[in-house]
C-alpha cells in the first residue's frame, strides 16, 4: 500500500520560508511523476510544482521563481521549497504521485501566511 506522509507545514509571517518534505512509503517514487497542490477554503485544488519524466520541472503560475521542488530518490523523499510566501500561499498542500492513471495523494499539510 502506497503512503505519502507530508510534513513541514506551520505558521509563517509574510516575507518568510517553509520546506515541505514528502516521505513516501510502499513504492518507489522514482517510477513516478510528483508533484505538490494546494487547495484553499473555498477553491479548487491547484498545481504548485511537479517533477516531469527526464526532471523537466513545471510551476504554477502563481509560483513567480519563489518555490523550488526536489526529489531525492535514495531517500524515497519530495521537497518544496518556498520562500518569500504571501498571506495569498495559505491552503493545505498535497503531495501526489501519478504514473499513468494511477495516482496517490498525501494528507495534506497547512501552510498559513500571517500579513
Amino acid at each position: 500500500q502506497v503512503q505519502l506522509v507530508e510534513s513541514g507545514g506551520g505558521l509563517v509571517q509574510a516575507g518568510g520560508s517553509l520546506r515541505l518534505s514528502c516521505k513516501a512509503s510502499g513504492s518507489i517514487i522514482s517510477d513516478y511523476i510528483v508533484g505538490w497542490y494546494r487547495q484553499a477554503p473555498g477553491k479548487q485544488r491547484d498545481l504548485v510544482a511537479r517533477i516531469l519524466d527526464g526532471g523537466r520541472t513545471d510551476y504554477g503560475d502563481f509560483v513567480k521563481g519563489r518555490f523550488t521542488i526536489s526529489r531525492d530518490n535514495a531517500k524515497n523523499t519530495l521537497s518544496l521549497q518556498m520562500n518569500s510566501l504571501m498571506p495569498d500561499d495559505t491552503a493545505v498542500y498535497y503531495c501526489h504521485i501519478q504514473r499513468a492513471w494511477i495516482m496517490y495523494w498525501g494528507q495534506g499539510t497547512q501552510v498559513t501566511v500571517s500579513s
